[in-house]
């Protein structure tokens, strides 16, 4: 009986380890620049976060990590609802400040972030967040932007991590004719655009069950109308890079 309830308890122990429950921060604003002004701040987020499940440090350390992303806050900690707070009124202070008695004619801001967690692999747990931002001009920039946490320890997964050293360059070269590849086949006639000496890895990844995707911003790779471009390689062309 002693060796059933010890049974009992193991499994009552990997069943926690396994859950993996998640909350969503959702805030949004529209705040015109004056009484009687149209132009406006437009503010919306919807941040999803990890509520319960992994231990508190492991979870602690994930959250941190996610609205240091969202709100470029490197190295600040708190609560993910109080850090989204304090962006919220310094956005609302930057956004009056930068547009009181302005004369450009052009006072809409918007400033949209969207955290969501993706797909799982092994023990990982990919994050993405997407961020457009309008301060004007002929158009916003909408960036994306990959986490890869390590759900047993909370450490986000970096490319020094997961491949042997000398990866760099082979890597790269498969990256290459893997953007190549896709421009091939749903824009043509932009591939001429694309200044490849830029594709290599960047940190901007994701893994899955097909192999690794790296994401590259409008403008880190060629000109704006390429948008958002992305290498997606195979395990099998990437497994003699891989550390063992």
């Amino acid at each position: 009986m002693k060796n059933l309830a010890l049974f009992a308890s193991a499994l009552l122990l990997l069943a926690a380890c396994e859950n993996f429950n998640t909350k969503t921060y959702q805030d949004d604003l529209a705040m015109p620049l004056a009484d009687g002004q149209t132009d406006s701040l437009l503010y919306a987020i919807s941040l999803e976060y990890v509520s319960s499940g992994p231990r508190i440090p492991i979870m602690e350390k994930m959250n941190q990590r996610i609205v240091q992303q969202a709100f470029d806050l490197e190295g600040v900690s708190g609560q993910p609802e109080e850090l989204a707070n304090t962006y919220r009124e310094n956005l609302i202070d930057e956004y009056i400040t930068e547009n009181s008695g302005s004369q450009s004619g052009v006072l809409t801001w918007e400033d949209k972030i969207n955290g969501v967690f993706t797909a799982k692999y092994k023990q990982w747990r990919n994050y993405l967040l997407s961020y457009y931002s309008f301060r004007g001009g002929a158009h916003g920039i909408q960036t994306l932007s990959q986490l890869v946490f390590d759900k047993e320890t909370g450490e986000l997964l970096t490319e020094n991590d997961l491949f042997a050293p000398g990866y760099e360059e082979p890597v790269a070269q498969l990256m290459k004719k893997a953007v190549m590849a896709d421009m091939e086949a749903t824009a043509p006639e932009l591939k001429e655009l694309v200044e490849l000496e830029f594709v290599v890895p960047n940190g901007n990844f994701s893994v899955g069950e097909g192999g690794v995707k790296w994401i590259f911003q409008p403008y880190e790779v060629g000109p704006y109308a390429l948008g958002i471009v992305t290498a997606d390689v195979s395990w099998e062309d990437l497994k003699p890079y891989l550390n063992k």
